[in-house]
């Protein structure tokens, strides 16, 4: 078991989400940043879509209520482990009672914790992931909150020390394509989408990270009907200030979609701060 002393400013239990359930109305959600949320559970022997918890901007401790191998991915935080340091991308022997404290990253925005066995809190349609915007899966972690862990007999050896990872970029270049419905648009709105910087509102969360910088001019007018929509989607509403759907991110809308993230490009606006500068490519 798992007791929350301090959650943070956000934590949430997450595995790989939902997919396959959008045309019921059923967003995927899952890690922001998957990317970072695999190598943790690689790094402990769990398959890659074992539950963890995800954290925004750190801040939180953990006591372990019996020994456990554990990893921390992600924005790159400091670890404690009753005191005393450790690194992240490795895995980490946490003795019986101790208590894991998790610093604010010095980059980036969203960190995560994988244990060995994984997090076995209840599935609700068959994922344990927290869905923000639909409410779906466990609350966000409070203080006093215990979290199960699953058994770890049977799984893999840990045979990892550290895995490399790259730095996440200051003033990311997140490279973009073209439509679904770019046509709705002046012609000159993708030329500004991708020739001026953004920044990362205040507002941002899960569900989306809104930007401000130019505007992008509509060609026409009117609303369209409900389309399916897609993580790393850049959807623009009446002000003309995008707005790129994340994990969290509804399964259908009705503002026009000008362009979306390269898959690749979805871990790195997953880390974007507020305030934070980036730039469009296509």
């Amino acid at each position: 078991m798992i007791e929350v002393v301090r959650p943070g400013p956000l934590a949430t239990v997450q595995d790989l989400g939902r997919p396959g359930r959008a045309h019921l109305g059923v967003p995927r959600s899952g890690a922001a940043d998957e990317g970072a949320f695999r190598l943790a559970n690689r790094l402990v022997g769990n398959a890659e879509g074992a539950a963890g918890v995800e954290f925004t901007f750190g801040g939180a401790e953990l006591r372990f209520h019996r020994r456990a191998w554990i990893a921390v991915t992600g924005a790159p935080v400091p670890v404690r482990i009753d005191g005393r340091a450790h690194g992240t991308n490795a895995p980490c022997f946490v003795p019986d009672g101790a208590v894991v404290e998790v610093g604010m990253p010095s980059s980036g925005l969203r960190s995560y914790l994988a244990v060995r066995g994984g997090v076995a809190v209840e599935e609700v349609l068959g994922s344990r992931s927290t869905d923000l915007l639909s409410g779906l899966g466990p609350a966000p972690l409070s203080q006093g909150d215990r979290l199960p862990v699953g058994p770890s007999e049977g799984l893999a050896c840990i045979a990892v020390d550290v895995a490399p990872a790259p730095p996440i970029p200051e003033a990311p270049v997140l490279r973009i394509l073209p439509g679904p419905r770019d046509d709705w648009f002046a012609e000159d709105a993708l030329a500004t989408l991708t020739s001026a910087p953004y920044e990362v509102s205040p507002e941002s969360n899960r569900v989306g990270v809104r930007l401000d910088g130019p505007p992008l001019v509509r060609a026409r007018e009117g609303e369209l009907g409900s389309e399916g929509m897609a993580t790393g989607s850049i959807q623009v509403p009446p002000s003309g200030l995008p707005i790129v759907f994340l994990a969290d991110h509804p399964a259908t809308g009705g503002y026009p979609v000008i362009a979306v993230l390269a898959s690749a490009a979805v871990a790195d606006a997953a880390q974007l701060r507020p305030g934070q500068r980036l730039r469009f490519r296509v």
